[in-house]
């Protein structure tokens, strides 16, 4: 307690335990839109003929118009439905359902008009949001460029002011652009000179609000992608663009803040939209399960694919866990950032998709990688889970970061409480006591004091720290979840128990094995040997083994 401890333990249980409830009316409004997005999916989407013609059709896209799928986020006084975080991500689990349509669906409202949503004026809400929620405009959102992704702060789009002060112009290309074939509306980042506090021009970057119909904006044809066919993604071209001053959003030089806020609001949405696709894909699976007969047993009766059913559900039972924790506490007045617990839900969730669309595929055989069955579709749709909106190797070291700055600042400090909710678990599963969260705390001042400054070019280290806090947040997520579920007596919570005690012993013992590898001298520590082989790969440019049947010396 003298660490502070006892105030992050009454932090914690104020704020991750209980579960985030929704009220009943929050419910029933859910409820009216889960009915018609359904069955508009069921009837109304053929994610077949999309897939294969790279194309989502234009009375899909209507529909998708008229359930006001555009606008879901964006407040009901600008014509939008006004959801909350929970509600966008129950949305999202339906959507998800075609990878395409949730792309685009997620490039116009998560990232593509988002800087208007949480950074413009009311001049600029009321001029662009009204179009952006009916759908009639469609937003991209252009930050990446051919020498700068995940690198965003080496952009070399320009903007330059004008003699009169009115406008900008816009000159630089963007890559990989998620509707940038289909937009109205960009939200584009540019390099611009601004005068700092020392009187001194520095470059920085500028967030704007780009129509179209401004001029100088082109596009190249649609990219020909491995999965998610149906979105469109192609470069966009600006050229002597004038851009009004009214359009800057935020502050001139903000926008790269305005950047990271964007792209870090909308990732825990993908805990959901991953468990939506695997809930759906157990329900196939199973079905083929328990009638596909193979030495006069059903497959269902074999352990091996038992264990791949435990396995499909317990991800998806944590990845959904998480994503709902982390928008009940995002939805709350008041509430400190998320962004590092949804870099985590990100993190978890998109490798958790692929490696269950991979055991999916495993069960069904050669059904499996058949064109005539939608599998092999979720697989390649999936992949680009763990590459986009932040890859999970950017994350990793953003989590492992953030968290052992906090950490240290605990120890140091005596904060009241933690930057995100590690040790909750600890707190309330008995296997594992507070005092291991002590532990974990003084491991990672200990790394802090062993690396000093020089700790964040360590990514072997810092990504097993990271592996460990989202391990650890999982752990809080299900242990909450089905706490909730048990004291107020929801159906099958015996069965959400029997899938937490599963993740939450392994994870345990993953993480354990994960602090051995980070003690300097522990056998389990393999960072040089790593490091070593690959720098001797990488000098050669080549596999460098000799052939098993060479007799070269």
């Amino acid at each position: 307690e003298s660490c502070g401890f006892h105030q992050i333990r009454l932090f914690l249980n104020e704020e991750v335990f209980p579960y985030p409830e929704i009220s009943n009316e929050e419910l029933e409004e859910i409820n009216q839109f889960v009915g018609p997005v359904e069955k508009f999916f069921n009837e109304e989407v053929d994610s077949k003929k999309i897939d294969q013609d790279a194309k989502i059709p234009p009375e899909t896209l209507k529909g998708l118009k008229d359930l006001g799928l555009f606008g879901m986020q964006i407040p009901e006084e600008y014509g939008g439905l006004g959801l909350s975080n929970t509600m966008y991500a129950r949305l999202g689990e339906i959507t998800s359902l075609d990878g395409s349509i949730a792309v685009t669906l997620a490039a116009h409202q998560a990232i593509g008009l988002k800087g208007i949503l949480i950074a413009g004026t009311d001049e600029q809400k009321s001029k662009y949001l009204p179009r952006l929620a009916s759908g009639e405009h469609i937003a991209a959102f252009c930050l990446t460029e051919p020498g700068s992704g995940s690198d965003a702060a080496s952009i070399q789009t320009r903007a330059t002011l004008s003699e009169d002060g009115k406008y900008f112009l816009l000159n630089g290309s963007k890559v990989w652009i998620s509707n940038g074939g289909l937009a109205s509306i960009f939200t584009v980042f540019a390099r611009t000179e601004v005068v700092d506090k020392d009187g001194q021009l520095k470059d920085k970057i500028t967030a704007f609000i780009v129509e179209r119909d401004f001029g100088g904006v082109t596009h190249g044809k649609p990219e020909d992608k491995l999965g998610i066919r149906g979105s469109n993604t192609c470069e966009v071209h600006f050229e002597n663009t004038k851009v009004p001053i009214e359009n800057v959003i935020g502050e001139v030089g903000g926008g790269f803040k305005v950047a990271m806020n964007i792209l870090n609001s909308g990732r825990f949405s993908m805990g959901s939209a991953s468990a939506g696709m695997i809930k759906k894909l157990i329900e196939m699976t199973a079905e083929y399960a328990c009638t596909r007969k193979q030495f006069n047993k059903k497959l269902s009766e074999f352990g091996l694919i038992q264990e791949k059913f435990c396995f499909m559900a317990v991800k998806a039972y944590v990845m959904e866990s998480m994503a709902y924790l982390t928008a009940g506490m995002m939805d709350r007045p008041g509430f400190p950032d998320c962004s590092v617990e949804a870099a985590m839900v990100k993190v978890f969730s998109s490798e958790g998709a692929w490696a269950c669309v991979s055991e999916a595929l495993q069960i069904l055989g050669g059904l499996g990688y058949m064109k005539d069955y939608p599998y092999e579709r979720y697989l390649r749709d999936s992949r680009i889970l763990l590459i986009f909106e932040g890859t999970n190797e950017i994350l990793r070291m953003y989590i492992a970061l953030t968290g052992m700055q906090h950490a240290g600042k605990i120890l140091t400090d005596k904060i009241k409480y933690l930057r995100f909710p590690i040790g909750a678990s600890l707190e309330y599963a008995a296997c594992f006591p507070l005092e291991d969260y002590s532990n974990c705390c003084i491991f990672l001042r200990g790394l802090l004091s062993r690396f000093g400054k020089t700790i964040v070019d360590e990514q072997l280290v810092l990504k097993r720290v990271a592996d460990i806090v989202i391990n650890i947040y999982a752990m809080t997520a299900t242990i909450s979840r089905a706490s909730r579920s048990i004291s107020i007596g929801l159906r099958n919570h015996d069965h959400e128990v029997l899938l937490t005690n599963i993740f939450c012993t392994e994870a345990y013992f993953k993480n354990n094995y994960a602090m051995a590898q980070l003690q300097k001298y522990a056998d389990e520590n393999l960072d040089d040997h790593i490091k070593k082989a690959a720098k001797q790969i990488l000098e050669k440019r080549a596999y460098m083994c000799s052939h098993p049947l060479d007799r070269t010396f």
